[in-house]
């Protein structure tokens, strides 16, 4: 007789079935998916450890691991990724929201921290899902946040993120390149960007997840990676009220040249904010 296909045994399988495809954390992603796959939390599976799956459980969980076998990225599968305490719906129209751009979010913050005495206009570039300009229209409830992208289908996301959130009204979105779509006339408090910085020929190298599954459209850079942080940078300016702030995510060995070219802007204060792993990764620069 078979033995039952229950919770641990199907756990078990999935996590050594990742284990060897060099899946990075193959017992965290087949728990994230056998939880999803049952509509049960994380603990519930052991919890429940000797129940067994019905046929539409397994086959929806296979399902799951197929998809994760080729490499598909866990977020695009659940459809969801959590980003500064949220949950936001993710698919293969934009980049999946990493733990490090959460930085841009607190740097924002920190100059929104007055924001009490008179709203704020924040401008987010490059916007993709919407994780920041959401989030900083959740954290900051007076602020009025402008969510700029090129890609209609990443804008369609972050539209739909806005009304999970309940921050629609304060979410301006608008389909362009840059600053090109916004009123000549607007002035923002802080201008946040996550843009493609990957330099052209490092995408060769990048994780089959990213570089098979990611639109490449938020990815690449350009040559040196810094096509669209250049164009950001120097335009910023003239988009910032006096003494606003510009925060601007880069690869980790871009630093010296984002803060060379913020200091050539014009910014009065320019400084390199290192990530949770140590490495450079924010230019936050203020202007005079």
């Amino acid at each position: 007789m078979t033995a039952p296909w229950t919770i641990g045994r199907v756990l078990t399988w999935a996590a050594r079935d990742f284990a060897t495809r060099e899946v990075e954390s193959p017992r965290f992603e087949a728990e994230l998916l056998l939880a999803s796959a049952l509509g049960l939390r994380r603990i519930d599976l052991y919890l429940r450890h000797e129940q067994p799956l019905n046929d539409a459980e397994l086959q929806q969980f296979r399902g799951f691991v197929e998809r994760r076998r080729r490499h598909e990225p866990v977020a695009y599968i659940l459809g969801l990724r959590a980003f500064y305490n949220r949950d936001f719906l993710v698919d293969a129209r934009v980049l999946v929201p990493r733990p490090e751009t959460e930085g841009v979010v607190d740097a924002a913050l920190e100059a929104l921290a007055k924001e009490s005495e008179a709203p704020a206009r924040v401008l987010d570039l490059c916007t993709g899902s919407g994780c920041i300009a959401v989030t900083l229209a959740a954290e900051r409830p007076r602020s009025t946040v402008w969510a700029v992208d090129l890609s209609p289908g990443a804008l369609a996301v972050a539209s739909e993120n806005a009304a999970k959130h309940g921050v629609s009204s304060r979410v301006v979105l608008c389909e362009g390149d840059l600053f090109g779509p916004l009123d000549p006339g607007l002035r923002f408090d802080v201008i946040v960007s996550n843009p493609p910085y990957i330099p052209h020929a490092v995408m060769a190298e990048l994780m089959p997840d990213v570089r098979d599954h990611e639109p490449h459209l938020a990815l690449d850079g350009g040559g040196d990676g810094l096509d669209l942080v250049r164009r950001v940078v120097a335009e910023a300016p003239g988009w910032l009220s006096p003494g606003g702030r510009l925060v601007v995510e880069f690869h980790y060995d871009q630093g010296p040249a984002v803060k060379a070219l913020a200091e050539s802007a014009g910014f009065a204060s320019v400084k390199i904010v290192r990530d949770f792993g140590g490495h450079d990764r924010l230019v936050v620069a203020t202007l005079g």
